[in-house]
C-alpha cells in the first residue's frame, strides 16, 4: 500500500540534508535550465505524497479488494519509487560532481558537458514525476465517488457474528487439543471471587482463540443467571455502539435515552450487573483503549466475569498474570490428528460426524499428510485449511506429493488463511510493514538476529531518529511491536533477557513474500535459481545462485533498482557483476558466504550503508571503501582482515565497526580471537556507536577520548603500560553500555583504578586476564557496579578469596555471572540473599574450587547453573535442591568422586523438578 512513499518521502529528506546536493545546484545553475527550482519542485512533490498517504490510510483495508483502487494504488507505488529512483540518482550524481578534483572542473572543464547532460535528464524526469502526480490525483476521480465509507473496517472476511469463531469453519471435531486450556478457563471462571475478574487470551492469528473461548462461553453460560454477552469489538469500534449492544444483552432491551453517551451507558450497565453474576466476551479486542473506554462499566460487579481474546500483548497485560493465557500451537501428534479430520471426513464412516471415530489416513499417504501436518506449524486455521483443500483432492500420493510441493502457494489461495494474516499485516503502521516485509528476505525459519536486522532496516531508512530516540532505538522499538503483534517469533533471549534472533513463521513468511512481490518491495530465491529473476526487483535473497555450468552464475546480470542484497554461498563473479550495475545500493549481506574478495568498485556505491561480511574468508577491504561516505554499518567480525584501510577514516557517518578475527577457533587458548589495528585518526568517525575489537595502541586512548557517542567498546592486546590511560577515557564516555576489556596475555596484570565510569547506562563489563590486588574495590566494582547486569571474568588470579562472597554486595543487580579460569578459595558460598536477580551462573574450569555452598533465599530467581571443568569439586553443591526456580543445571567434568557423592544422596530425586540436567 504506501510503504512505497514512506521510503521515498525519506529519501526526499535526505536532499535537504545533504551538501552535495546544495552545492551543485550552485556549480551547474547556469549550465542546465530548471536546476535551480529543482529543490522547490521536489519539496512539492513530498508534499503531494504525504497528501497520498493519508488518503490510502483513510481507505483501510475494507476496499482493497475493489479493482479500480487496487490499480489506483499501484499507479501510487510506482510514482514512489519513480521519485525514490530519481532521487537517488540525483544524490548518486551531485557526490561524484564534488569529487571531482580542480583541475578537471575548473582549468580542463573535463566532466562539466556530462554533468550539464545528466542533471538535465534529472530536471526532465522530475517533470515527468509531476506529470505523473497529475495523473494519479485525476484517476482518483474514478473511485472517489463511488466509495461508500462502511463502519466495519473488515468486511471483507466476514466476521459480523453473533459470536466468534468462521462459522462452518470449526466443527466440533475441530477442537484438538483444547482440553488443558479449557479447564483452565473452566476453574478461572468458576472461582469465589466476589469482584469482577478479567481473563484475557492472547496469541497469534489463527490459533483458535476464539474457537477455544466460544466453546467456553456455551459450556459455562449457565453457571451465570445474571445474562450472558457476546461482544465482538474489532479494529474500528463504536464505543456508545459496544455499551449499547452490551446493555441490551444483560437484560436491558429498552434505550437509556434517546442519544445515550458513554456515562449514561456506564451507569445504566452498572446498576444492571450490580447484583448479577454475568459472563462476558469481548472478542477480538485490538486496542487497548477499547477496553480502558469500557472498564468503568464493570466496577463493583458481583462475581462477573470477562473474557478478552487478543492478538495485541499490551491488550493482554489488562489481566494480572493470573488470568492471562497466552495459546500456544498444536503440538505434533494433535496437528496430525487435527488435519486428518478435515482432509478424509469424506470416507468417514460416520456421515452425521456425530463423535466421529479416529479418522484414519491410507498408509500410502502417512508421510505427506504428516509432512503437511508439520509444514502448519501447529496453527489450527492453517491446518484446518489444508486439510480442507486436501479433501478435494484425489487421495494418491502423487497429487498429494504436488500439493504438499505448492503448499505455500495453495495456503495463499484459502481466503481465511489469507484474511486472517492480511488483516494483521493491514494493522500495521507503514513504518512496519516496510520493517515486516523486509523479514520476508532472509530464508525460511532463518534465526534472524536482532542486531542484524535492526542495523539494516536502519541503514534502509525504515527507521530514522525520533525525539531522543536514536534510530537504531526507534528499530528495536519496531522488533518489538512486531514481536508484540505475534508477527515474529522469538527464537533465543540474551542473558539480560533481551531478543537475539526471533524468526518469521512459515506461513506468515510466505503471506509477506506475495505481499512482497505485488508491492515490487523484494523477492526472496531460496532455489537460488537465477531463472526468471526481474531486473526490476528492488531487494532480493538467495541461498546461492546456481549456473548452467556453461558460465557463472547471474554473470552480466543488471539491476538497477537494487537497494539490498542478501545473499549466502555467494561467489565473487556473481557479487562483481551485480555491484556493476546497482548504483543506488543500500545493503549488502554476505554473512557466511564464500566470498574472498571485494571488488574496488564498491567505492562507487555512495548509497552503500550496510556492508556485511561476517564469517567470509575475506582478507583485506578495498581501500575503495573510504569513498563510502553513508556507510553506517561494517561488520567484518570473524573474518581474516588484519588490518583497515587507514582511509576508513574518512567514512566519518560510520556508527558500527565489527571487527576481528579468530586466532584459536577452538577457543582454547588465552588469545582465541584478535582484533583488528585502530586506524589512526579513527575519531573522525565521530557517529561510532559500536567499536569492536580494536587493539590496544600508543594513541589509541587520544582518540577514544573524543569519541562520546561510544555505546559499546571492546578493547584486545592491553597490557600494564596503557590500561591506565584506556579506562580513564573510557571512564568519560557518557553512553557507555557494553565493555570488553583483554590483556595481550594471560600473564598480563591490569590495574582498574582508573576506570571509574561516568555513564549509569553500562551493564556489561567482560574482563580477560590478571588484576590487580584489590581489584574487587576499585570504582568499577564499588560504585558503577550497581549498574551491572552481566558480568564475565576470565583468566584472574584472587588468590584465596571467594569471588562470590566479594562480588554479592558490589553487584546486586546482575542477571548473568561468569568465571572462567579464575583462581579462588576452594569453598565457594552463596550466602542468603544474594544475587536476588541472577538468572544465569557459570563456573568453569576452576581449578582450587572443591564444593559449593548455597545458603537459604540465595540466587532465588536462578534459571540456570552450569558447573563444568571443576576438576577438584567432590561433592554436590549444597543447598542447590532448594532451589526451586532452577530449570537447566549442568554438572560436567567434575571429580571422579562427584558421582558417588551425587548418587549417596539421591539428588537426582530431589531435583526432579528441573526439566534439564546434565551430568
Amino acid at each position: 500500500m504506501a510503504e512505497a512513499i514512506l521510503s521515498a518521502v525519506t529519501k526526499i529528506g535526505m536532499i535537504s540534508a545533504s551538501k552535495a546536493a546544495a552545492a551543485v545546484g550552485d556549480q551547474l545553475a547556469k549550465r542546465v535550465n530548471g536546476l535551480i527550482e529543482l529543490p522547490g519542485k521536489i519539496k512539492m512533490i513530498d508534499k503531494e505524497l504525504r497528501m497520498l498517504n493519508g488518503v490510502i490510510q483513510d481507505l483501510g483495508s475494507s476496499h482493497l479488494s475493489n479493482n479500480v483502487i487496487k490499480e489506483w494504488i499501484t499507479g501510487v507505488r510506482n510514482l514512489a519509487y519513480h521519485v525514490e529512483d530519481v532521487v537517488d540518482k540525483y544524490l548518486y550524481e551531485a557526490v561524484k560532481v564534488n569529487e571531482e578534483d580542480f583541475l578537471s572542473r575548473y582549468v580542463f572543464n573535463m566532466g562539466g558537458a556530462r554533468n550539464a547532460i545528466v542533471f538535465s535528464k534529472i530536471v526532465v524526469e522530475v517533470a515527468e514525476i509531476e506529470n505523473e502526480l497529475k495523473q494519479v490525483k485525476e484517476n482518483q476521480t474514478y473511485w472517489t465517488n463511488a466509495i461508500v465509507p462502511v463502519n466495519n473496517d473488515r468486511a471483507e472476511i466476514d466476521r459480523q457474528r453473533s459470536g466468534g469463531g468462521f462459522q462452518g469453519l470449526f466443527c466440533d471435531e475441530d477442537l484438538v487439543g483444547i482440553d488443558e486450556n479449557r479447564s483452565k478457563l473452566t476453574e478461572w471462571l468458576s472461582t469465589d471471587e466476589k469482584d469482577s475478574t478479567v481473563i484475557t487470551i492472547s496469541g497469534m492469528g489463527g490459533l483458535g482463540k476464539t474457537t477455544l473461548v466460544r466453546n467456553v462461553y456455551d459450556r459455562e453460560k449457565g453457571n451465570f443467571p445474571g445474562g450472558q454477552a457476546w461482544i465482538v469489538v474489532s479494529q474500528k469500534y463504536d464505543v456508545v455502539d459496544l455499551l449499547t449492544k452490551l446493555l441490551s444483552k444483560i437484560g436491558q432491551s429498552q434505550p437509556v435515552s434517546a442519544k445515550p453517551d458513554v456515562d449514561d451507558l456506564t451507569d445504566a450497565i452498572q446498576k444492571t450487573l450490580q447484583y448479577k453474576k454475568c459472563l462476558i466476551v469481548l472478542d477480538d479486542v485490538w486496542n487497548e483503549e477499547a477496553y480502558n473506554q469500557m472498564r468503568n462499566a464493570f466496577k463493583g460487579c458481583q462475581g462477573s466475569r470477562v473474557m478478552i481474546t487478543t492478538r495485541k500483548e499490551k491488550v493482554a497485560a489488562i489481566a494480572h498474570n493470573g488470568r492471562r493465557m497466552i495459546v500456544q500451537p498444536l503440538g505434533s501428534a494433535e496437528s496430525y490428528k487435527l488435519f486428518c479430520s478435515r482432509a478424509f471426513h469424506n470416507t468417514s464412516p460416520d456421515p452425521d460426524r456425530k463423535c466421529p471415530p479416529e479418522l484414519r489416513c491410507p498408509p500410502e499417504l502417512e508421510t505427506v499428510a504428516a509432512a503437511i501436518a508439520e509444514r502448519c506449524h501447529g496453527l489450527p486455521l492453517a491446518i484446518v485449511a489444508c486439510g480442507s483443500l486436501l479433501s478435494k483432492k484425489e487421495p494418491t500420493e502423487h497429487a498429494w506429493d504436488q500439493m504438499y510441493n505448492q503448499l505455500r502457494s495453495k495456503l495463499q489461495e484459502n481466503n481465511h488463511v489469507q484474511a486472517i494474516l492480511i488483516l494483521s499485516y493491514h494493522d500495521l503502521p507503514g513504518n512496519l510493514r516496510n520493517c515486516f516485509l523486509y523479514c520476508s528476505l532472509f530464508p525460511e525459519d532463518y534465526p534472524m538476529p536482532r542486531e542484524s536486522l535492526v542495523r539494516m532496516w536502519v541503514a534502509e531508512g525504515f527507521a530514522i531518529r525520533k525525539d531522543q530516540s536514536t534510530a537504531e532505538e526507534v528499530a528495536e522499538d519496531n522488533l518489538m511491536e512486531l514481536i508484540s503483534r505475534n508477527m515474529l517469533e522469538v527464537v533465543e533471549k540474551d542473558e539480560l533477557s533481551r531478543v537475539t534472533t526471533c524468526k518469521m513463521h512459515d506461513i506468515v513468511r510466505s503471506l509477506a513474500l506475495d505481499i512482497a512481490k505485488e508491492e515490487r518491495f523484494g523477492s526472496a530465491n531460496d532455489e537460488g535459481e537465477m531463472i526468471n529473476t526481474d531486473t526490476e526487483v528492488r531487494r532480493f535473497s538467495t541461498c546461492g545462485w546456481k549456473g548452467d555450468g556453461s558460465r557463472p552464475a547471474a554473470a552480466g546480470v543488471k539491476f538497477p533498482r537494487l537497494r539490498t542484497v542478501m545473499s549466502i554461498a555467494s561467489s565473487t563473479s556473481m557479487i562483481s557483476s551485480i555491484l556493476s550495475g546497482s548504483n543506488y545500493l543500500t545493503v549488502l549481506e554476505l554473512q557466511d558466504s564464500g566470498i574472498s574478495q571485494l571488488p574496488e568498485t564498491i567505492g562507487n556505491l555512495f548509497n552503500l550503508r550496510y556492508i556485511g561480511l561476517r564469517r567470509t574468508n575475506i582478507e583485506s577491504l578495498p581501500d575503495s571503501i573510504e569513498k563510502l561516505s553513508n556507510l553506517e554499518t561494517l561488520d567484518i567480525k570473524q573474518t581474516k582482515i588484519v588490518k583497515l584501510p587507514p582511509g576508513i577514516v574518512k567514512v566519518e557517518k560510520l556508527r558500527h565497526l565489527f571487527a576481528d578475527r579468530f586466532a584459536d577457533e577452538r577457543q582454547t587458548e588465552f588469545r582465541y580471537f584478535v582484533g583488528v589495528e585502530a586506524p589512526k585518526m579513527i575519531s573522525n568517525c565521530h557517529d561510532l556507536q559500536t567499536l569492536e575489537t580494536v587493539c590496544a595502541s600508543k594513541d589509541l586512548s587520544q582518540q577514544l577520548r573524543k569519541m562520546t557517542k561510544l555505546q559499546t567498546v571492546w578493547i584486545d592486546n592491553i597490557n600494564a603500560s596503557n590500561c591506565e590511560d584506556l579506562f580513564e577515557a573510557l571512564s568519560y564516555m557518557p553512553l557507555l553500555s557494553s565493555v570488553l576489556l583483554s590483556a595481550s596475555d594471560e600473564k598480563e596484570t591490569l590495574s582498574f583504578e582508573k576506570l571509574k565510569p561516568i555513564s549509569t547506562k553500562l551493564t556489561r563489563l567482560i574482563v580477560r586476564g590478571g588484576w590487580a590486588h584489590g581489584t574487587l574495590n576499585c570504582p568499577i566494582f564499588q560504585g558503577s557496579g550497581r549498574y551491572l547486569r552481566y558480568l564475565a571474568l576470565s583468566w584472574c588470579n584472587l588468590g584465596e578469596e571467594d569471588p562470590l562472597k566479594l562480588l554479592a554486595s558490589q553487584v546486586p543487580a546482575l542477571t548473568y555471572l561468569s568465571l572462567n579460569r579464575v583462581s579462588s578459595a576452594a569453598i565457594l558460598v552463596l550466602s542468603a540473599g544474594c544475587f536476588p536477580k541472577l538468572k544465569t551462573l557459570v563456573l568453569k574450569n576452576m581449578p582450587n574450587v572443591n564444593q559449593l555452598v548455597i545458603e537459604d533465599n540465595a540466587i532465588p530467581t536462578i534459571h540456570g547453573i552450569y558447573i563444568v571443568s571443576l576438576r577438584e569439586m567432590n561433592m554436590a553443591p549444597h543447598g542447590i535442591d532448594s532451589l526451586g526456580s532452577l530449570k537447566k543445571l549442568w554438572l560436567l567434568g567434575l571429580h571422579r568422586d562427584f558421582k558417588a557423592d551425587w548418587d549417596l544422596k539421591q539428588m537426582h530425586n530431589k531435583l526432579k523438578h528441573v526439566p534439564e540436567l546434565r551430568s
